[in-house]
């Protein structure tokens, strides 16, 4: 961990602002404390390494982690197309991800539990001149890193809910992230999904222009882009650990929201961005401390429906909610935490 000098956090200065986030309610009563409760069932903790500064608040956790008792903290760098799939696997025991790909893992039969929202608005959609507005994708070339992604799964809800199909209207093309810019800056391509910190270097860049932002059109910013969410039998084996690991996400969230710069400087100190001032940007945009007013179960309920829609899932959101989420942690943080 950095010291103070060059702008990281120094563990006394991490913790001092933890605790004194949210007026000082954010260690809840000291009945409620940490130190109340047991110890973690396990000691080693596994959370995923991204592209992507959009999931600060567990980049940031790694000290809260460990005055939770978390010894051993592992962050797994992971590809898009490899993160839900460790989820399941068990080789990531608790992290934060975009909402809709993981209800279509659970209702695959994968062995994963959504335990709480975080924060709206990661995703912008960027277009060249040929597309104003969702409805111009109709006949389009637009350009997403896979079938299947995070991008290319939002993307096909927010077309189908203007009544474009994402299955016969839209042409996909697969390219890198990179690729996709530069294409997109070329006007080879009509438009593509983006989130932090590719949204703010094409913004920056004047790549594009931006036809839908999920931070503040609706009905998008009104629901999780990211939630939290636990492999099966880890939660179950270790409940303990669980809350205890949602409590250090959580509190790391509002930090996110009260303090980004540092949570900024945190992100580049520790290796997980490489621009500071996308990543700045991204913590001043981005609503973390929204965990505390929207309910995840209406986040799942609209996905659900969403995905429906465009044939990508068969499952009431009903059965969705029952088979994989278990909210009992995050109702006994938020009163902890005064939320």
């Amino acid at each position: 961990m950095s010291n103070q000098n060059n702008g990281g956090w120094s563990r006394r200065e991490f913790l001092k602002t933890a605790a004194l986030a949210a007026s000082g309610a954010l260690f809840g009563s000291p009945s409620d404390s940490p130190a109340a409760e047991p110890p973690p069932e396990t000691t080693r903790i596994r959370l995923v390494s991204i592209p992507g500064v959009c999931v600060a608040p567990q980049y940031v956790s790694d000290e809260l982690l460990r005055s939770e008792g978390f010894t051993d903290v592992q962050y797994v760098k992971l590809k898009l197309d490899e993160l839900y799939k460790a989820f399941a696997s068990g080789n990531v025991d608790i992290s934060m991800a975009y909402v809709p790909p993981f209800i279509i893992q659970i209702e695959a039969g994968e062995p994963i539990l959504l335990l709480g929202g975080v924060h709206a608005g990661c995703y912008e959609l960027f277009g060249s001149d040929r597309v104003r507005a969702v409805r111009d994708l109709k006949g389009k070339t637009v350009a997403i890193p896979a079938l299947g992604s995070p991008h290319h799964v939002f993307l096909a809800s927010m077309a189908a809910h203007v009544g474009v199909d994402p299955r016969k209207d839209i042409n996909w093309v697969t390219h890198p992230v990179p690729e996709s810019v530069r294409l997109l800056a070329e006007t080879k391509i009509d438009a593509l999904m983006a989130f932090p910190p590719v949204a703010q270097e094409l913004r920056a860049k004047k790549i594009g222009h931006i036809v839908a932002n999920s931070g503040s059109d609706r009905p998008w910013s009104q629901y999780f882009c990211c939630m939290v969410a636990g492999n099966r039998e880890f939660v179950r084996k270790h409940p303990v650990a669980t809350k205890r690991a949602m409590r250090a996400l959580l509190k790391s969230a509002d930090i996110c929201a009260l303090e980004p710069e540092r949570a900024a400087r945190t992100l580049m100190d520790k290796g997980f961005t490489k621009g500071y001032d996308y990543a700045l940007q991204t913590m001043k945009e981005l609503p973390y401390g929204k965990w505390r007013d929207f309910d995840p179960e209406d986040t799942v309920r609209f996905y659900s429906l969403r995905l429906h829609e465009v044939g990508m899932m068969k499952s009431t959101p009903q059965r969705i909610i029952a088979n994989g989420t278990d909210w009992r942690f995050l109702n006994e943080l938020k009163k902890e935490l005064k939320a």
